[in-house]
């Protein structure tokens, strides 16, 4: 099938690397600007440029997707595969294929409908999410879908990790359902829908007065960004991995007995750790070394 692939992040890679790979003609791939990145401020290329550069396909990175709008309508490609792109599309745009649009979102929708359902899901404590591929409209993931397959949320599964086995779905049933999508009609999407906004910084500063159980929650949606924190007097703390104990050290919210964190309810065991201008390390290792007494978020 000739198509036209949109996608920015790492996400977007293996499903754009597996279609080529199984014989489809991606006629164009179209992605993010490069962007500016790190102290030096020098221009990155996305993952999906970088990957599509590579696989020798032809590669447009508009600010606006709808400048590409009369490229893509001479294309000739039979269908649009959207994978995290990070832009709404336009009318115009849509109408520019006759099949229109496939897109690849992490959730059993419209549960989720937005930018972040990973972490959405996590931070709700929903015990599963799933992928959905549904046929894009101008609204903010509002279109009817092809075909949903759930997965289960494990306790212990950061969003990176759940990203990983989401990518893995949403690529099988790419690999699986593109060459239905011409003639099957989706599905409209039932149920009230839930909205995924975009993510802050500030929302995952750890508030130790909270249980441990949804402190455990913010810092897997987190990981591995934009990464749960909390302050050790001047000092910002991060916290990449963490697990809910029993047994919390005595003294309010916050104190610590060694890499233990009291909390509202139980404790917050840090299993992994960085401090300003150091590299990660263990949590226990940072207690040993640390030199402030008193309690953490003062």
């Amino acid at each position: 099938m000739r198509i036209v692939y949109l996608g920015t992040p790492a996400d977007a890679v293996l499903p754009l690397r597996a279609l080529h790979a199984a014989g489809h003609d991606v006629a164009l791939v179209v992605t993010q600007p490069d962007r500016r990145r790190g102290r030096g401020g020098q221009l990155d290329a996305s993952p999906v440029k970088t990957a599509a550069l590579e696989l020798g396909l032809e590669v447009r990175t508009p600010e606006r997707a709808r400048e590409l709008t009369e490229e893509v309508a001479s294309l000739g490609a039979e269908l649009g595969v959207v994978v995290a792109f990070g832009q709404l599309l336009r009318p115009a745009l849509l109408d520019a294929i006759l099949g229109g649009f496939v897109n690849v979102h992490y959730s059993l929708l419209p549960r989720w409908r937005g930018a972040a359902p990973v972490e959405r899901a996590i931070l709700a404590g929903d015990a599963e999410t799933g992928v959905s591929l549904m046929r894009l409209e101008e609204g903010l993931d509002t279109g009817p879908v092809y075909v949903t397959e759930p997965t289960a949320i494990d306790d212990e599964e950061s969003a990176g990790e759940l990203r990983v086995r989401l990518g893995e779905i949403a690529t099988r049933l790419l690999l699986e359902w593109l060459p239905k999508i011409p003639t099957t009609e989706p599905v409209p999407q039932r149920g009230p829908p839930t909205y995924a906004e975009k993510l802050t910084v500030d929302e995952f500063r750890l508030d130790w007065a909270r249980p441990a159980a949804e402190l455990a929650r913010v810092v897997r949606a987190g990981a591995p960004r934009p990464g749960a924190w909390t302050t050790d007097g001047d000092a910002r703390l991060k916290i990449g991995r963490a697990r809910v104990v029993a047994d919390a050290p005595e003294g309010p919210p916050g104190a610590t007995h060694g890499s233990v964190v009291a909390s509202g309810e139980g404790a917050l065991e840090l299993l992994l750790v960085q401090t300003e201008g150091k590299p990660w390390m263990a949590g226990e290792a940072w207690a040993r070394g640390r030199r402030r007494i008193g309690p953490l978020g003062t």
